[in-house]
């Protein structure tokens, strides 16, 4: 789903692009128009043999919008949950800015398709969706079961039913206990073994959970199995998407 668009210049090439979210970088790069790609944020660490010599424009929530306009892009690329207003506001003032907002896997598909046409490179896009569409699809036949994932810790930090992590664990079935909240709502241990998931997952992004906070929510949670998992099989859309799906239907046999 996309929005913010300020205007659409038609080119024989693709456009320069600054690009403010992480996983969408990585997308560029997928699609063959990583040439194109002027700025990125120290997060863009994907593809971790091309990103190098992009230059770093700041941060995803301090972006340096000066520098952003000396590099004098034709498009920025940005995300309204990951990227603040006012910044956006400011750029956008001078160039177009694509504006994204991902909710669940469909908008990430999207997502993927108006990019791949911004950038002139459809077919590609296609490609990439039609394999990351046929990944999802292949969700091992395994019974559901009640997860809790978190993101955040001090103060605890869970995800509610209106985000792309909620919608990648609904495709697996998974049954997010915390669906009845939104975005991303601070919580407690006693109101999670009242929701008594079978088991919780502590994600390596944002927060880096180490062994120590599986020990400590096993403790605090003993009728729950809890497991360290790689952050980016559930946050990161775009191209990754198609790693991820195939590392979550193994991952989906080996938790069963």
């Amino acid at each position: 789903m996309l929005s913010g668009i300020l205007r659409f210049k038609k080119s024989n090439r693709p456009p320069r692009v600054v690009s403010l979210v992480p996983s969408l970088t990585e997308l560029l790069f997928h699609l063959g128009v990583g040439d194109f790609v002027v700025g990125r944020t120290r997060f863009c660490i994907h593809p971790a043999d091309k990103v190098g010599d992009v230059p770093i424009i700041g941060g995803t929530k301090n972006p340096r919008v000066e520098k952003i306009r000396e590099i004098e892009p034709e498009l920025i690329i940005a995300n309204r949950e990951e990227n603040r207003k006012v910044d956006i506001d400011q750029l956008k003032k001078s160039t177009e800015v694509m504006l994204t907002e991902v909710e669940s896997i469909e908008d990430a598909l999207l997502t993927i398709y108006d990019i791949g046409e911004r950038m002139g490179v459809e077919k590609r896009a296609d490609t990439l969706i039609r394999n990351i569409k046929a990944a999802q699809k292949k969700v091992p036949d395994e019974p559901p079961q009640r997860v809790a994932y978190f993101i955040w810790r001090d103060p605890w930090m869970t995800v509610g039913r209106d985000t792309y992590i909620h919608s990648v664990l609904e495709n697996w079935k998974l049954e997010n206990v915390y669906t009845n909240k939104t975005r991303y709502p601070k919580t407690t241990f006693d109101e999670l073994r009242h929701k008594d998931p079978e088991l919780i997952l502590l994600s390596s992004e944002p927060y880096p959970f180490k062994e120590k906070h599986l020990t400590e929510v096993s403790r605090e949670c003993p009728n729950a199995r809890v497991l360290l998992v790689d952050g980016e099989w559930f946050s990161w859309y775009g191209s990754r998407m198609l790693q991820a799906f195939r590392k979550m239907n193994s991952f989906r046999k080996a938790i069963s």
